[in-house]
């Protein structure tokens, strides 16, 4: 098995970067189950459930819903939300 390294092992940069991307991927997941918990049903495309999950998949699962996930709202022919 390879080596590992542990925190205290770490330069200060590597930390700060770890930090950053663990603080970047809790916030991304936050605001996509905050999205799919208001989002009305119809809105979403698939089970609700199956998002949930799927957002808990490090950086890719946010992502996915975000751009895949939810339906697009309708626009009328002003091109406002209905």
């Amino acid at each position: 098995m390879g080596h590992h390294k542990r925190w205290r092992d770490l330069t200060g940069a590597q930390r700060t970067a770890i930090g950053t991307a663990a603080s970047v991927q809790i916030l991304l997941a936050a605001a996509a189950w905050w999205d799919l918990a208001r989002r009305p049903a119809d809105r979403v495309r698939g089970p609700k459930w199956l998002w949930a999950l799927v957002i808990a998949v490090n950086f890719i699962g946010p992502v996915v819903y975000f751009s895949c996930g939810r339906v697009p709202p309708r626009t009328t022919s002003t091109g406002q939300s209905a």
